[in-house]
């Protein structure tokens, strides 16, 4: 495993990639309605993300044929948008974007409500993002990446809700996915130590239900094996010498 640890360049360039995919996701969660398909969200991200003249992080990116992932309920992450999905009320959709300014990555993800949503999806929306913060209270020098693994993980199922296990964060930098793989629930290592300069894009995953989860036929839509609801939340983080630097958030 090798982790890169960015220089004060390095760390400006990913700062304003971070600052344009914030603005970007904001923007998006603004637009979401009734209504409405996720293709034609998917070509607002992709208007917002060149009009910065950045390119999309995700286009073509192995192969996925859309600028932002945008998965509806039971869909965990990388739903594919389609002109015949069209957002209902009472939907939960998780948005999730990349961008690279100036050959520098930035990644991140929200789940938003469609119009007026149930108690239990709002709650599972709020307990999710709250999981990355528990989380990041370990990402700090001198400690160890899993202890932030086990935070977001122990936060996440004090509410009986399932821990996707087959999907990670990860590194970012120079390219969308760098060392180190970054897992969401307890590992039996402690993992390698963290220092500043560091940056990683953590993701909590989190189900309604049970943490298993299937591939649809398309090679990229992930679902939740029971068909209950799942959320995703996403930061890009820059490990300082003091308290964590999100990226993404304005």
């Amino acid at each position: 495993m090798s982790i890169t640890i960015k220089s004060h360049r390095e760390i400006e360039l990913m700062r304003h990639a971070g600052k344009l995919l914030g603005k970007t996701l904001e923007q998006l969660e603004k637009a979401v309605k009734p209504g409405m398909s996720t293709w034609e969200l998917n070509k607002i991200g992709d208007d917002i993300i060149k009009g910065y003249d950045c390119i999309p992080s995700f286009l073509n990116y192995n192969g996925y044929p859309a600028s932002i992932c945008i998965s509806v309920n039971d869909e965990v992450v990388h739903g594919i948008p389609k002109k015949e999905v069209i957002l209902q009320e009472g939907d939960i959709v998780s948005i999730d974007a990349g961008l690279i300014y100036q050959g520098y990555h930035a990644d991140a993800a929200r789940t938003v409500p469609v119009g007026e949503i149930s108690e239990n999806a709002e709650k599972l929306i709020q307990v999710t993002k709250q999981s990355f913060f528990e989380g990041i209270k370990y990402a700090k020098q001198g400690n160890h990446l899993f202890e932030i693994s086990k935070a977001i993980g122990a936060y996440a199922e004090s509410f009986g809700y399932g821990v996707v296990r087959s999907l990670i964060g990860h590194g970012i930098g120079s390219r969308l996915h760098e060392d180190p793989q970054i897992p969401n629930f307890k590992q039996r290592r402690r993992g390698p130590k963290i220092e500043s300069g560091m940056t990683f894009a953590i993701e909590p995953m989190i189900n309604e239900g049970t943490w298993r989860v299937y591939w649809l036929d398309d090679d990229w839509t992930v679902c939740t094996e029971d068909g209950l609801l799942s959320a995703h939340y996403e930061n890009t983080v820059l490990i300082t010498d003091g308290e964590p630097e999100i990226l993404t958030l304005l």
